[in-house]
């Protein structure tokens, strides 16, 4: 390598810091020394290896410069391509042309559009990071896990897809995860009132039921968040259907109870006022367990009221039962007599009596038996009234028959005396009622037949069947018709005799023309006309000699002969014989003939 040549016209000109002033001032310095020349192209030849050093050295500040240039520019266009993948942008308005200007030129014109994309970046990330947030503290909600404290740095975010799509999937994730928290709570709440209703239907203490279930369940908590896990919300189901069947159980035992109390009063009369401390739980009969709100109604201290009153209750009814029973067999007993039915056997009363006194009997299924024969008596004294009502009408209309009898027997009927025109008046009204006497019997007859046909089974009247005692009554009042008969033809033929026996008596005495007057008057008084005294005591001292002594004797046997048949029948009760006796009675008095009835 040779020596530099410095013109010496420039010599004059350059700095005194400058390369070539240097150079000439050492030549200047080895010539007055008197260097040698190999020395001197020697230090030429290291300087000039010096300077290439120092240009290389310098070129390779610059290449590498240049390079790291063209790698901060490919650095930044490789973040801000990766920023817009990351953030799912496409294109990004005014990003720079990188084939344009020097690379400091493109690195300025890239970093405002870098810096954009980084900020846009921390943005997304800070949203992706909020919304995790709330992603993970509901799922530990819903998870249970009230105690976690989630921070920003607990949540990782994958920062290399931040796009505004996967950003929408987790609001969308986020939505149905407050959505579902919104239902758990509503579930919760919707459960926790419902322990609260029902505990105070059942007098119990909501609060500690809560607490035992989860404490962040009581609305004392404050702002904490409630538990909504599937535990819980299974936990709180459970409770709510044991309360549900808790409260069905107490209804029905206090329907049982008040149904008992109900039977209880009704046997042995209770007074309003009694029952009337007790309403609360008699007013719970007809409800179902839907229908009852009111706190308080199924509480424990209403059920053990309930039931001390039943057991007092119950302990007063054996003695209270023996009455009310006897008074229910009285009840029945004048249902039957009254209406002339038959009666229940005395030997079953006495059996049922001696197992009341035993106390080997049920007293709810005696007093329900008894209820239903009252029932049944009643039904069928109802069924029975029209005919009894023409039974009656038929005695009554015997009774003025028998009246009527006795007052035809009557002498003095006509003699003018106190009372005597009303009775006239009675006569008239009750031959009328007994001309309807045969239509009667037979209307009762025909119904008689129908009510056995309609019921399948024989109308008794005392203990008698109705329908023998009306043919016995036809049967004796057709022979009364025949006997009667026979004695208007015995008592014609002895008017006969009588007259032929008194023409007779006038017929043997002398016969002058006095007597033969006379006897003539006589005759003709005593056969048509009884115009004289003696005719008229002759005739009717005659007639009441016969009829008397006729009518006393068919009298007695008629008399014996119907109460033989009526003795063996009607022996049930004082009334009923007595108007039995009146029908015999009535039915005897139609056999005595009546020449003088008016």
């Amino acid at each position: 390598m040779g020596s530099i040549p410095v013109p010496l016209k420039h010599f004059s000109s350059m700095p005194e810091s400058s390369c070539g002033y240097l150079l000439q001032e050492l030549k200047l310095i080895w010539d007055e020394v008197g260097q040698e020349q190999h020395e001197r192209q020697k230090i030429l030849v290291e300087l000039e290896q010096e300077c290439l050093k120092i240009y290389k050295r310098k070129v390779d500040r610059a290449n590498a410069s240049r390079s790291h240039l063209h790698q901060l520019l490919a650095e930044s266009e490789a973040e801000l391509t990766h920023l817009m993948l990351c953030l799912g942008e496409r294109t990004l308005p005014g990003r720079p042309d990188k084939t344009k200007g020097s690379l400091k030129e493109q690195l300025d014109s890239i970093a405002p559009a870098l810096a954009e994309m980084q900020l846009r970046k921390g943005e997304r990330v800070n949203q992706f990071r909020q919304i995790q947030m709330q992603i993970h503290k509901i799922r530990a909600e819903i998870a249970g896990e009230l105690d976690i404290d989630i921070s920003p740095l607990d949540v990782s975010v994958n920062e290399n897809d931040l796009s505004l799509n996967k950003l929408e999937e987790y609001q969308v994730e986020l939505q149905k995860l407050q959505k579902n928290k919104n239902e758990r709570l509503s579930r919760v709440e919707g459960f926790v009132a419902a322990i609260r209703k029902l505990s105070e239907i059942l007098g119990m203490d909501s609060t500690n039921i809560v607490l035992e279930i989860h404490p962040s369940l009581d609305v004392s908590c404050g702002g904490k968040s409630r538990n909504i896990s599937d535990a819980i919300l299974a936990e709180l189901n459970r409770t709510v259907e044991s309360l549900e069947g808790e409260k069905i159980k107490r209804l029905e035992k206090i329907q049982r109870l008040g149904k008992a109390l109900e039977d209880l009063w009704n046997l042995m009369e209770t007074d309003y006022e009694d029952r009337k401390l007790f309403s609360r739980v008699s007013d719970l009969r007809p409800l179902s367990a839907a229908e009852i709100s009111q706190p308080g109604s199924l509480a424990y201290y209403i059920i053990d009221q309930a039931e001390c009153e039943v057991e007092k209750l119950d302990q007063l009814k054996a003695s209270t039962l023996k009455e009310l029973f006897l008074k229910k067999q009285t009840e029945l007993v004048d249902i039957c007599v009254r209406t002339h039915m038959e009666m229940p056997p005395q030997s079953q009363l006495d059996k049922i009596m001696d197992l009341i006194n035993s106390g080997e009997i049920n007293y709810d299924d005696l007093l329900k038996n008894m209820d239903e024969q009252i029932v049944r008596a009643k039904e069928e004294a109802f069924s029975r009234k029209p005919i009894m009502e023409k039974v009656e009408k038929w005695m009554l209309s015997c009774d003025e028959e028998r009246w009527l009898e006795d007052y035809a027997r009557d002498e003095n009927r006509y003699s003018v005396s106190r009372g005597s025109h009303k009775n006239l008046k009675r006569a008239e009204r009750a031959r009328v009622v007994v001309s309807k006497i045969p239509v009667l019997v037979d209307l009762l007859v025909a119904m008689t037949k129908s009510w056995e046909e309609e019921r399948k089974k024989v109308f008794l009247y005392d203990q008698v069947p109705l329908l023998a005692i009306l043919e016995e009554y036809i049967l004796i009042k057709q022979e009364k018709e025949d006997e009667k008969q026979k004695l208007r033809e015995e008592k014609k033929r002895m008017q006969l005799r009588a007259a032929v026996a008194q023409e007779n008596l006038f017929a043997n005495r002398p016969t002058t023309s006095s007597s033969r007057r006379l006897s003539n008057v006589s005759i003709n008084g005593g056969f048509g006309s009884a115009t004289t005294p003696l005719n008229r005591r002759l005739s009717v001292g005659v007639h009441q000699q016969g009829s008397k002594s006729i009518n006393s004797a068919s009298k007695d046997f008629s008399f014996v002969k119907v109460n033989n048949k009526a003795i063996g029948r009607m022996t049930s009760a004082r009334q009923s014989l007595r108007r039995r006796d009146a029908i015999t009675s009535s039915v005897d008095s139609s056999t005595y003939p009546s020449p003088f009835s008016p």
